[in-house]
């Protein structure tokens, strides 16, 4: 059991440091960083950021290697349709009136021994 508990500890870990480096590549970009992780009954966010007058909801997927399946193959039409809905729940919960809002994915791939990749897909 304790094992297991590390495990996930180890994984959100992980998970968190791919989306510090999406957030710092989102700012050297120019977006503004809203919210992280921001959840309600619908899902969860991991970034939200603005652009402009555009919303924009990253959805970020790390992976350490190839094992798993390329990060990007994790986010599915369901996922990208729950986003979205989220996304109109963040809105409302923030009092932002109807603005564009657009979906994007960013993987990251991060080799225990070696150098982060990034790769963003804007509009998924």
């Amino acid at each position: 059991m304790v094992g297991q508990a590390l495990a996930v500890t180890r994984q959100q870990d992980f998970g968190r440091r791919g989306e510090d480096l999406a957030c710092r590549y989102l700012e050297g970009q120019g977006l503004v960083v809203l919210s992280r992780n921001w959840t309600c009954r619908d899902g969860e966010l991991d970034v939200v950021a603005v652009q402009g007058d555009r919303l924009v909801v990253c959805e970020v997927k790390t992976r350490s290697g190839p094992v798993w399946g390329r990060p990007d193959e994790a986010v599915d039409q369901r996922k990208l349709s729950r986003l979205r809905r989220t996304a109109l729940r963040w809105l409302a919960a923030h009092g932002v009136g109807w603005c564009p809002v657009r979906v994007d994915l960013i993987s990251v791939t991060w080799p225990v021994d070696g150098e982060p990749e990034l790769t963003h897909l804007r509009g998924a």
